[in-house]
């Protein structure tokens, strides 16, 4: 990185669906946009469940206390979809 460039700011600015895909917006100006189907607590939770979130972990985390769900931007960054265990409903 070049002295010049931005210092990373990787936490929550705001937080949104779309039928098909979680977006987030990064304080930083970059937004990251992933299919809901990697998250199968979010895609088959209700609208309202989906749409009660909590900015969370100094804003790097996203909770929906609803159904327990937890994203962090580090892994929303990497493109990381849920772990298999939870994707098939065991924990």
């Amino acid at each position: 990185m070049g002295i010049l460039a931005p210092a990373a700011d990787e936490r929550v600015k705001e937080v949104r669906m779309t039928p098909d895909s979680l977006v987030v917006d990064l304080m930083d100006g970059r937004t990251i946009s992933v299919p809901l189907a990697w998250y199968p607590r979010l895609l088959s939770a209700k609208e309202s469940a989906r749409q009660r979130f909590e900015i969370c972990g100094g804003g790097y985390g996203i909770h929906w206390p609803d159904i327990d769900e937890d994203l962090s931007t580090e892994g929303l960054l990497r493109g990381a979809p849920a772990p298999a265990a939870s994707r098939f409903g065991t924990v």
